[in-house]
């Protein structure tokens, strides 16, 4: 006798396959991708900015207290946008639009993480990085979130909140914001604008269906993008070689870095003479790029100090 569907929806497999579905809506929620972009951000401040050999712990607290604050940080985000992003045909899948989590659910997740991820920071680093992020996921989810929909010049504010877990994570380290610490926020802050204004050319019919003010859509947005985008990746060329100047950093830094800021200009000059979308696509793609050949530099010069 074949069983009903109702006894098969009952069966383990069925079970697994739910708990499966469930565990992906709320690591989704969590914006794995930005998360893990603000975790490899503290740990290369730490790391960065170590006076000595690395305290494993501390590191490990780190970036998990970064982790949960950030995917914290992500799924509030989610809920305030649940609306706009069912109007758009690259999130309306998102769990909320699609009505595969409530939104009690995803506010609980997200209180939950920011709080246990402000624990952890606290017993394992100190009050300055546990502050930046909670700093950090207050601006994000209270200035950036809202300004998506009243001004174009959401961008410039939301690279802020983008860039402290790089000033936090070097903060961990020394116990204070010191020169290399900032030098970190800089590099960090004018990556994400090329960055942004890329995917905001891209997807600019998108979000501007979906009520989001974004600059490639405004009246002589797309002059305007084009030279911030040119400005700020010069400006990071010059930010980039920084921790070597005020900081620990060494030679095989400040080369790699001059090295790497003159190829990220490459595609910034070729967008901001003729913005196009597969222009903003190539400079996207060098974006992503610049983000783990930083991170390697970060540990290769780490490496050859502790060597030397």
């Amino acid at each position: 006798m074949r069983p009903s569907p109702a006894s098969s929806a009952t069966t383990p497999a069925a079970h697994a396959e739910a708990a499966s579905t469930l565990f992906a809506d709320y690591k989704e929620l969590s914006k794995p991708g930005i998360t893990a972009f603000v975790v490899v951000m503290a740990a290369s401040g730490y790391v960065l900015a170590a006076p000595g050999p690395i305290a494993w712990a501390q590191l490990v607290g780190l970036m998990l207290g970064t982790a949960l604050t950030g995917g914290g940080a992500g799924a509030l985000n989610h809920v305030l946008e649940r609306d706009h992003d069912a109007r758009m045909a690259r999130t309306a899948q998102r769990p909320l639009p699609a009505g595969r989590l409530g939104v009690p659910a995803a506010v609980v997740f997200a209180l939950g993480s920011v709080a246990f991820g402000g624990a952890v920071l606290w017993a394992t680093t100190n009050a300055i990085t546990t502050g930046l992020a909670l700093a950090t996921v207050a601006l994000y989810v209270l200035v950036y979130t809202p300004l998506k929909r009243r001004t174009v010049h959401n961008t410039l504010v939301g690279a802020v909140p983008g860039a402290l877990p790089a000033l936090g994570g070097a903060a961990a380290a020394t116990g204070a914001l010191d020169a290399t610490g900032w030098a970190l926020f800089a590099i960090l802050y004018l990556w994400q604008l090329p960055h942004f204004f890329a995917l905001a050319w891209m997807y600019r019919d998108d979000y501007a269906g979906a009520g989001f003010r974004m600059l490639p859509s405004a009246r002589g947005g797309a002059a305007w993008t084009a030279r911030i985008v040119l400005v700020s990746t010069l400006l990071l060329l010059v930010a980039g070689v920084l921790p070597a100047v005020v900081g620990p950093a060494g030679l095989l830094f400040l080369g790699g870095m001059a090295l790497l800021g003159t190829a990220f200009t490459l595609p910034a000059f070729s967008f901001s003479s003729e913005p196009s979308d597969e222009r903003a696509r190539r400079l996207l793609l060098a974006s992503i790029a610049y983000i783990p050949a930083f991170f390697v530099l970060v540990v290769l010069d780490f490496l050859l100090r502790q060597a030397l």
